[in-house]
């Protein structure tokens, strides 16, 4: 990747981004069919498997996973209705040095190497999709850093598949064969970029560009940026992790919401050594962070002036990135549309200047990372926050629900919170979550935020 300089000014050319590919040989590849041609049935079920994928997907709650693998075949696979037995597969995955069984759930065949969500997945072609676990321990993909995963799992077929007539379809054997490459849907169709500001200070970003832009760079079409701001536990030099250790950035550009709200999605990274001046210096408070991150987006937003609405810029973050929310809207008060800051903190005596912003914020109540109330290094919570907009002017509309609520009785709360705020003509939104109701850690409080339709739905509906 070259790197991309305040000059070049971001223009870089679209593709995805996947890990290398690293083909390893098997007795399976290298096996010899009876003549067969592309699109036939292998003689007595002997079809070689050429390549091994693992598909990972980016979660709300548990991060980064890997959730399947695909093998690819020589011939097309047809099991003439008949189904595989998740039995018939043994998969081993070796991470941080221990190896160890996944559990194999569904396996069908495919035309792709992606997941099929459908009850009755699967149809002929020459992938066959290996389901895993997502519960397993040893399910993750990352830890601080993305793990390796080249070669880190083993499948072999241990029985015999045969269409319900008894035909022979698949055979058993000795041999195992282990992933090339590493497949992440969405979050491997951000290209990743640098931007060197004025001062030297280097941040690492991933971009997201809409489909129609792709397609034809040289449209008129303008659109959205959404401008994600990832949490502490997120700076790192990998330039992955802002996407896939949380569903942030992955929510505004899967192919769902591209269709309904099509919009660049621009997501920087913070270096190590963590950046840190005085005691609420926090990441993107830095003055060095934030300088940069201001003149990325001024950048990007210039070079692009043809294609983003500029009078659609929405941030959105969590935690340590709702921090940079609050400190940059107060600093750039007439720059963006809204905002979404989640278990974040900030300055009370700045929420004056913000009471014109469409904000949609939350909390968990008993969060012991960023307390609702009191925040961090002496800065308030959203609590007080939303207290200190209250009294500069802006009507605050307060919902409090358990955060575990299955995603449709959540949206239909958020959906009832909206309408309130509609007949107040309230532009803020401020939703809290009892003692509780947060899974895996009450500090987590976004996994359903980006999850929710209806806020997603509403952040697009904003405008200056």
């Amino acid at each position: 990747m070259r790197r991309i300089t305040r000059r070049t000014a971001l223009a870089f050319t679209a593709g995805a981004v996947a890990a290398p590919a690293v083909t390893t040989a098997t007795a399976e590849a290298a096996d010899t069919t009876t003549g067969t041609s592309e699109g036939r049935r292998s003689t007595g079920g002997r079809n070689p498997v050429l390549r091994t994928d693992l598909v990972t997907r980016v979660t709300p709650r548990n991060n980064w996973l890997v959730t399947a693998v695909a093998l690819q075949y020589a011939h097309r696979i047809d099991l003439r209705g008949g189904a595989i037995p998740p039995s018939a597969f043994q998969v081993k995955a070796t991470v941080g040095g221990q190896t160890a069984a996944r559990t194999v759930t569904r396996v069908y065949a495919g035309t792709t190497a992606e997941v099929d969500d459908r009850s009755r997945p699967g149809r002929p072609g020459d992938r066959l999709i290996i389901e895993l676990d997502p519960n397993d321990s040893n399910a993750r993909a990352a830890g601080t850093d993305p793990l390796p995963l080249d070669r880190a799992y083993s499948v072999r077929q241990v029985a015999d598949v045969h269409t319900p007539e008894g035909e022979p379809v698949l055979r058993a054997g000795p041999f195992a064969v282990r992933n090339d490459n590493v497949t992440t849907p969405v979050a491997d169709d951000f290209a990743a970029g640098s931007f060197t500001d004025s001062t030297g200070f280097e941040l690492d970003f991933r971009l997201y560009r809409p489909e129609g832009f792709v397609r034809n760079p040289w449209t008129r079409t303008r659109y959205p940026l959404v401008v994600t701001l990832h949490g502490g536990g997120e700076v790192a030099d990998n330039n992955m992790t802002q996407l896939t250790s949380n569903r942030i950035a992955v929510t505004f550009a899967k192919p769902e919401r591209q269709r309904r709200d099509p919009a660049f999605v621009l997501s920087p990274q913070i270096p190590l050594p963590r950046p840190m001046d005085g005691p609420d210096g926090t990441d993107w408070t830095d003055a060095k962070v934030q300088a940069a991150l201001i003149e990325l987006i001024d950048t990007f937003v210039s070079e692009h002036s043809r294609n983003v609405d500029t009078a659609r810029l929405y941030l959105v973050g969590l935690s340590s990135g709702g921090r940079g929310i609050y400190s940059l809207l107060a600093k750039r008060p007439d720059e963006f549309a809204a905002a979404l800051p989640t278990a974040g903190w900030g300055d009370a005596a700045t929420m004056d200047r913000i009471t014109h912003i469409p904000i949609w914020a939350d909390h968990s109540i008993d969060d012991p990372v960023v307390p609702y109330r009191e925040g961090r290094f002496g800065k308030p919570g959203t609590w007080t926050l939303m207290n200190a907009l209250e009294t500069a002017g802006a009507r605050v509309t307060r919902g409090e629900w358990a955060n575990d609520l299955p995603k449709a009785q959540f949206e239909a709360r958020s959906r009832e919170l909206l309408r309130q705020a509609g007949a107040t003509r309230s532009h803020v939104l401020f939703t809290s979550y009892p003692p509780g109701t947060t899974p895996v850690n009450p500090h987590l409080a976004w996994a359903q935020t980006y999850e929710n339709d209806v806020v997603i739905d509403w952040l697009f509906a904003q405008s200056r």
